[in-house]
């Protein structure tokens, strides 16, 4: 098919977001050809993370609709624009909504995973243009979401938003490294770098709570403390290296901070926040031990949410408060290393898919996420 369709518009289905909280709408959907330095390419599966759902429910100046969500996914290129050599036609890939363009200073450094070319940004068009590739077939344009769009049956990515995997990965599977699995194991692994022995604390045991002690497990922490509300994680959370867990709800007059103090003697030596509360933040630091303790923010809060340290806080206790988008992960070198690990069985992400669901119900995906139902839910275009 990819001859026939190069360079013309192609015409499928997408699931389209008109308004907020609104169920998505199946449409057909005009998917305009790449631009040069873009790959179009034919989604296989796809996944619901939280982050759809806190865009699909949004209505601040954040918000644009109609809209295309969807982010983590894996695809076949169908075609490429002028300028790509890095992937061709039939090539299987994963689309990450964090740049890695392989030429600024960041990218060449293995320190940073924050593309200074291509700063990362919640933007409606594409990495590089002001447009978008998709319209309806009235000519409507449709907005795009973190540069992937994956809730349709073919998208248009940057090139710098593309990765090249291994084939033989199975697609239900390899779809989680563009976002969840990523995000927590690498948070574990660089953002972090856990250290054998070590102590560590998870606030929010959703999928990237769990990931994070997936990929604090690999690190060989020797205990890993859940906290959540809800007490049905802990025998979850034990399937991903969970070794205690805390419900919040039930500290009575303590702060949850001071609960982990007293269980740590002293404070966890990494705390990790995954829920995206300020609030949390907080609770997270202050049981984060004095002089080594790091603190990693995962979750993504509303915009404008702020922190509140004293000065003096800091600089008595030593402690490190670190922000880690994707992980730290470097999409082209990291993912493949990654996906290497779940190949050889030492990385396990197959117990993070709870459900697998057509194309045509996403919405159910939706329902089952909110209702707390599910970790990660694959949606199969073609199935």
């Amino acid at each position: 098919m990819a001859g026939e369709t190069r360079g013309k518009p192609i015409r499928c289905r997408a699931a389209v977001c008109w308004k907020a909280g609104e169920p998505l709408v199946m449409e057909e959907v005009m998917v305009a050809p790449p631009l040069a330095g873009e790959v179009r390419i034919r989604i296989i599966c796809t996944s619901l993370c939280h982050s759809d759902v806190t865009f699909w429910k949004l209505k601040d100046p954040l918000s644009c609709f109609p809209r295309i969500l969807g982010h983590e996914a894996v695809g076949v290129v169908e075609s490429v624009g002028e300028n790509v050599s890095e992937v061709t036609e039939g090539d299987t890939v994963l689309p990450i909504f964090m740049p890695d363009c392989g030429q600024c200073t960041d990218c060449k450094s293995e320190k940073s995973n924050l593309c200074s070319k291509f700063p990362f940004r919640i933007s409606p068009w594409m990495l590089r243009y002001e447009s978008s590739r998709f319209t309806t077939l009235k000519g409507e344009v449709l907005y795009h979401f973190l540069f992937v769009s994956s809730f349709s049956e073919y998208a248009v990515v940057d090139i710098a938003n593309i990765t090249k995997i291994d084939p033989a990965i199975p697609p239900n599977r390899a779809c989680l490294f563009s976002c969840g699995v990523c995000t927590g194991v690498g948070a574990a692994w660089k953002t972090a770098n856990v250290e054998k022995g070590s102590t560590v604390a998870i606030f929010g045991l959703g999928s990237i709570g769990l990931a994070v002690a997936e990929g604090a497990r690999l690190r060989g922490a020797s205990r890993i403390i859940g906290v959540d509300l809800n007490p049905d994680k802990f025998e979850i959370g034990k399937k991903f290296g969970i070794t205690d867990f805390v419900n919040s709800g039930n500290c009575g007059d303590k702060p949850v901070s001071q609960v982990i103090m007293e269980m740590t003697k002293g404070g966890a030596d990494y705390c990790f926040e995954c829920v995206g509360l300020a609030s949390l933040v907080d609770e997270a630091f202050a049981c984060c031990r004095k002089g080594w303790g790091k603190t990693i923010v995962l979750g993504v809060d509303k915009p404008g949410s702020m922190l509140k340290f004293s000065s003096f806080e800091i600089l008595q206790s030593g402690k490190s408060l670190m922000g880690s988008a994707y992980g730290g992960i470097k999409p082209k070198s990291d993912v493949p290393i990654l996906l290497k690990r779940y190949m050889d069985k030492e990385l396990d992400v197959d117990k993070f898919v709870t459900h697998e669901l057509k194309f045509e119900d996403i919405n159910k995906a939706f329902d089952l996420l909110i209702e707390g139902k599910s970790l990660r839910c694959v949606i199969w275009m073609d199935k």
